[in-house]
């Protein structure tokens, strides 16, 4: 996915073709498999014990807990994003209709791409920034509804359905709606989501945001691997980003999200593809056949994990039902190499434009920032660099993908069937090391 205006500048997602990587493209690939193998080996013969996440991880000091936890640093976090979304929004209805114009830029870029690469260092800083949270206490307080539990109890069954639907929506309008970054068309979807986002969360209270909003619940997955996270408790410790999945609550829906999470990243990588893009163009409804290309390959990753869980319950002779939901958090790393694979130097490259094009949001001339006119820097996006980056970011996915699913499997099952069991998804997970690399290296 590109923005208008980004497309002489902005190197591609990926480093161009096979012959740009600094090693040969067959030993990256045969390296990065046996990298997996040899990980899973050295997890069956060594670790037999899954992680407690309540009492994994190194307490931080105290200043730290204390500074990370202060309401100033909240509020001032959170009054910032407050200010950044009154200018996009301002931008949307006042503003230029034209690649100048800041707020395609800020939403696809700072909060879709931003967001995961900032919860991977930080954790989920969405509960903390995001505006319309702020605004949900606000309405709460004003009703006398306490906003942490709303009118009603949220349903169980329901889990983190509307996240995954959100997020389904959200990557459709990235990848594939028409006419995405025109003022009318993100307009339109922004008070869809306002609209839909404000009343729920009044009825169901902050559960909402943990459950129901899709950016609320990436930056969450993303955020559990973060090296700080936070007990059940609430003390504040640093941990390996395993243990920090170890706390994500299985629920209904939770392999759809992720699923979507990372097929949809796996699309905007082969819908890059030149013989994919002519036939699409040249077909009878381009929008119809991007759809089915983005839905199939989520139903792909969903379909293969789902199996490969199967064969794990049947190996384990568990019942089948859960199974998969709960492996599902071991996909978040790999989702996350993806992310960082596919996307750092659209990030890089494409954070820099926005900053300048924030300097004057309305396209009048103004320069409020000092940063109107800023030529984006390339050096973090060399082609090396970038495929270094792009290789380190699957294969170390992969890994913690294979770490993930092993401590999963100790927990449900015995320690035999927990190394039989995860054979099939280290097959499945070999196979999308591979096709991460391909389509990385082949666009």
């Amino acid at each position: 996915m590109v923005l208008p205006g980004l497309v002489e500048g902005l190197p591609a997602h990926g480093v161009g073709n096979r012959q740009d990587l600094p090693l040969p493209f067959t030993l990256v690939v045969t390296g990065a498999c046996i990298v997996l193998v040899l990980s899973f080996g050295a997890l069956a013969l060594w670790r037999a014990e899954p992680r407690e996440p309540d009492r994994a991880g190194r307490r931080v000091p105290g200043w730290l807990a204390s500074f990370l936890s202060a309401p100033v640093v909240r509020g001032l976090l959170a009054g910032v994003a407050g200010v950044l979304a009154l200018v996009t929004v301002l931008a949307l209805l006042v503003g230029s209709d034209g690649a100048d114009n800041p707020a395609p830029y800020v939403v696809f870029v700072w909060l879709w791409i931003g967001l995961p690469f900032l919860s991977l260092v930080f954790g989920p800083v969405w509960r903390v920034v995001n505006p319309l949270r702020w605004v949900h206490r606000a309405l709460s307080r004003l009703a006398r509804v306490d906003p942490r539990v709303g009118l009603t109890p949220y349903p169980a069954w329901l889990g983190y359905r509307p996240a995954a639907l959100g997020l389904l929506a959200f990557v459709w309008l990235e990848l594939v709606q028409p006419d995405r970054t025109s003022r009318p068309v993100l307009t339109a979807w922004v008070l869809v989501v306002v609209v839909v986002t404000i009343p729920v969360s009044l009825v169901f209270g902050d559960v909402w945001f943990r459950r129901g909003d899709p950016f609320g619940l990436a930056s969450d997955l993303y955020g559990a691997l973060a090296p700080l996270g936070r007990r059940g408790d609430g003390t504040w410790t640093a941990s390996g980003p395993v243990t920090g999945l170890a706390r994500v609550v299985p629920a209904p829906g939770l392999l759809a999200a992720v699923s979507v999470m990372l097929g949809s990243t796996a699309y905007d990588g082969f819908a890059g593809n030149l013989a994919w893009t002519t036939y699409v163009q040249t077909s009878w409804s381009p929008v119809f056949f991007q759809t089915l290309g983005l839905v199939g390959f989520v139903l792909f990753v969903a379909a293969t994990t789902g199996a490969a869980c199967a064969l794990a319950a049947r190996v384990a002779r568990k019942p089948l039902r859960g199974v998969a939901t709960a492996f599902a958090p071991s996909l978040v790393p790999i989702a996350a190499g993806y992310v960082v694979a596919h996307y750092w130097s659209l990030l890089v490259f494409g954070g820099q434009v926005t900053w300048g094009l924030l300097s004057d949001p309305l396209g009048t001339g103004a320069n409020y920032l000092g940063s109107a006119g800023l030529r984006p820097s390339t050096a973090l996006v060399a082609p090396t660099l970038t495929a270094v980056i792009q290789v380190v970011a699957i294969v170390v996915g992969h890994v913690l993908g294979i770490v993930a699913a092993h401590d999963r499997a100790l927990k449900l099952f015995d320690r035999r069937a927990a190394v039989v069991g995860q054979v099939p998804l280290l097959v499945v997970m070999v196979g999308y090391t591979v096709g991460g690399l391909v389509l990385l290296f082949s666009a």
